[in-house]
């Protein structure tokens, strides 16, 4: 494992952005006898410590909003060597929250510091909603096919991700997004097209490692052509060996080209390689195929457990041992803590009853030593709340935002000229929608100089007793945006709102917040825009498309080609101009 510069393009980002001077995290020290040498750590590390390290646990808060007493026994009872934090509400909390957890971890033997992670795919606002950077999701980098942009933004998600206490990050998404109708993926990919995809992952991972960050592809061998999400049920893939090998392996094959220490699993049944066990629990896929035929010899970290695709299917305490037999090193338990102590105690008595040898925990856990001393973790054990909060959200960086948010997004339609609506207009706009009308409305608002009215349907999937009160708004507005979501197909209820809201005659523009196909729901719009701002989990609200969205809308030069095909409507690579 080599070292890596960890403090270079976050302190360039940090510095440049506020003018900081560089200095160590506080309180920074590595743990007395414990140096940073992964087999002599190994060596005097006792089996319920080494089986301790392989598990990943979610944190849990106490009622002040810090790591629970329950999460203090996972750390300092179970020895679990990595956390995925719940979803601190701002930076500075995030940074207590991550030194409470390091303390924990300091304070009981082994005494080894925690790899904190988190989902940062767009940006460190995935997981800490407030005052840090919202990124386009990896479809907009994908539409504004930069790699320039792409490496800004692992730049910017690294500086802050640090600043707060994290060390991995499960991303890039190295899917290729080839099935429109797949249900989870979506905009969380960069395209349908191998080298757009592979390219990127590429890009970003050079990025984070030179960043100090621990990069994670996912979900390997590719869940980009999935119809079911694996949240929910346990989804399968049909296609042959070819296509594995021609459209979803070689971003993996990129990404460890370009040096990925991590790789997450996915939960979804490639049969082209093990028609009966999902990647996670496949030593066809993870050891055969992974470790064996691609040469990857870092850390393979599991999707969480208790997602039903395993749970319902195996049981959780079953699948772990089945995991590590598999290949993988770490688990990542997201259940209460009683899903973690299950996990830990099975992989105790696995290596008990011999289902699993010491040499392969070893192995395992010496590959997440590893990376604990690759990435210095014990030196910088410890972060600045107030140098955190400096750093997240900061001008510098909302302004790169923005400049990537209009280079993603994407007008993929304007006959008859619809737009761009005049900014200086007085004119009243409408904005309706079925879902996050109210934080694009705000947007709108922002630069329109007319009055803004907001109207949103009570679901998804809008009844035609509320279409007839959009209309009813409408006969009062001067022009209309109208915003839809999906996350597979299409509500038919929205597209009988576009419609509606088409034929009262009033200029009608249509925003995709979400995935871009909605156009193929109600193609005889004048006017539509693509934005990828918005993942299946519609929690996932990235304000920063919303804000170059309006900003396209009234008038600036929207930058995005489309990463995908629109069927039968638009080809990849179209995208207009003012």
């Amino acid at each position: 494992m080599r070292m890596y510069g960890g403090r270079t393009i976050v302190s360039i980002a940090a510095t440049a952005a506020l003018g900081l001077a560089p200095s160590p995290p506080a309180q920074a020290q590595t743990p007395p006898g414990r140096g940073c040498d992964p087999d002599a750590a190994l060596s005097r590390m006792t089996g319920a410590e080494k089986v301790g390290q392989m598990v990943m646990a979610v944190t849990a808060d106490g009622p002040d909003g810090m790591p629970s007493d329950e999460t203090r026994r996972a750390v300092q009872d179970l020895k679990i060597g990595s956390v995925i934090t719940s979803e601190p509400r701002t930076p500075g909390i995030a940074a207590r929250y991550a030194n409470r957890l390091q303390r924990w971890a300091q304070d009981a033997p082994p005494h080894l510091p925690l790899l904190v992670s988190g989902d940062f795919e767009f940006g460190t606002t995935h997981n800490v909603r407030e005052g840090t950077t919202p990124l386009p999701n990896a479809m907009g980098l994908g539409a504004a096919r930069d790699p320039r942009l792409a490496r800004e933004a692992a730049v910017i998600t690294a500086a802050e991700a640090r600043a707060m206490g994290f060390h991995w990050n499960y991303a890039p998404v190295a899917d290729v997004n080839t099935n429109p109708a797949n249900p989870i993926i979506g905009v969380r990919s960069f395209g349908e097209r191998t080298d757009l995809v592979g390219g990127l992952v590429e890009t970003q991972v050079r990025t984070y490692r030179r960043a100090g960050m621990i990069a994670t592809p996912k979900h390997f061998p590719g869940h980009g052509d999935t119809e079911f999400d694996s949240h929910l049920e346990l989804p399968a893939v049909t296609y042959d060996r070819a296509t594995l090998e021609r459209v979803h392996l070689p971003p993996f094959r990129r990404a460890i080209g370009a040096g990925a220490d991590a790789i997450m699993t996915a939960h979804v049944v490639v049969r082209a390689v093990d028609p009966e066990l999902p990647a996670t629990l496949s030593p066809k896929v993870l050891t055969g195929l992974l470790r064996e035929e691609m040469g990857f010899d870092g850390l393979i970290v599991t999707d969480a457990m208790d997602m039903d695709a395993i749970d319902e299917n195996w049981g959780t305490r079953d699948a772990t041992v089945m995991a590590v037999r598999a290949g993988a090193d770490v688990i990542m338990s997201t259940g209460d803590y009683t899903a973690h102590t299950e996990a830990v105690d099975a992989l105790a008595d696995a290596v008990r009853d011999g289902e699993l040898t010491e040499a392969r925990v070893d192995a395992s856990v010496r590959r997440v030593l590893a990376l604990k001393c690759g990435y210095r973790v014990a030196a910088h054990r410890y972060v600045s709340p107030g140098i955190a909060e400096r750093i997240s959200g900061n001008r510098i960086f909302q302004r790169r935002a923005l400049r990537m948010g209009l280079a993603a997004t994407t007008l993929v339609k304007n006959d008859g000229a619809v737009l761009p609506f005049d900014p200086e207009s007085r004119a009243r706009t409408l904005v309706a929608g079925a879902v996050q009308t109210e934080p694009f409305a705000d947007e709108v608002a922002a630069v329109a100089r007319g009055p803004v009215t907001r109207w949103q349907a009570a679901t998804t999937d809008p009844a035609d007793a509320e279409i007839a009160e959009a209309v009813r708004q409408a006969a009062t507005a001067d022009r209309v945006l109208v915003a839809t979501f999906s996350s597979g197909k299409l509500p038919e209820g929205q597209a009988r709102l576009v419609r509606a809201l088409r034929a009262t005659g009033k200029p009608v523009a249509a925003i995709a917040i979400g995935l871009p196909y909605d156009l193929a729901s109600y193609p005889d719009v004048e006017a539509y825009v693509a934005t990828y701002g918005t993942t299946a989990r519609t929690q996932r609200i990235d304000l920063t498309m919303h804000r170059a969205a309006a900003r396209v809308v009234f008038g600036e030069q929207p930058g995005g080609r489309l990463p995908v095909t629109i069927n039968g409507l638009y080809p990849y690579g179209h995208g207009l101009r003012y």
